[in-house]
């Protein structure tokens, strides 16, 4: 008779819980997640005035951090402009005394542009994920391509959901290496 051993730390890592909004392993808020609901009035303004910007899309990554008065900005963007525009909005709300921007930009590559397009394509062309997550103003999952490495940051309603799309997006020719940070709802 063959016995199968499991060992503990599977175990252990199958009763944990599946993260939330608040529960991230990040130290950051990213833009177009809902926060909860009794955040702070700042964080609001906030993360409306980033999803607001007219050129924000899915090749964009904003994130920020509050504490008091100061905001952090965080994350990635292809356009130059965006990452001054982002910090110009943030000084003008009520509150808020200091802005460190700390947003990254892109580098200017064809090839990154190339991978951009083909990983949007492959993701929310497909009809079992992009007629549920793509047909909104700002489509939840966002892909962010650095020298050809793929970084997936967003929101999905599943963990079935996560691993199609990982695996959607380890098929696009010219990546390097996907990371997918995509956060299952709870």
């Amino acid at each position: 008779m063959l016995k199968v051993v499991t060992p503990l730390i599977a175990v252990s890592l199958a009763l944990l819980p599946l993260p939330t909004f608040a529960q991230k392993d990040k130290d950051h808020n990213d833009a177009f997640v809902h926060g909860p609901a009794n955040q702070s009035r700042i964080m609001q303004e906030v993360r409306h005035q980033l999803v607001m910007l007219p050129y924000y899309s899915i090749f964009d990554d904003l994130a920020f951090r509050v504490d008091g008065g100061t905001v952090t900005l965080l994350g990635a963007v292809t356009r130059p402009t965006l990452k001054s525009e982002a910090e110009n909005v943030v000084k003008g709300i009520e509150g808020v005394t200091l802005v460190n921007n700390q947003i990254e930009v892109l580098p200017l590559s064809p090839n990154d542009w190339n991978i951009r397009r083909a990983m949007a394509r492959t993701i929310y062309g497909d009809a079992s994920i992009g007629d549920r997550y793509g047909n909104q103003a700002l489509p939840p999952i966002h892909i962010i391509v650095k020298n050809g490495d793929v970084t997936l940051e967003g929101v999905v309603a599943n963990e079935f959901d996560k691993n199609v799309i990982n695996v959607r997006a380890n098929s696009v020719p010219g990546v390097f290496h996907v990371t997918n940070n995509l956060i299952v709802e709870k």
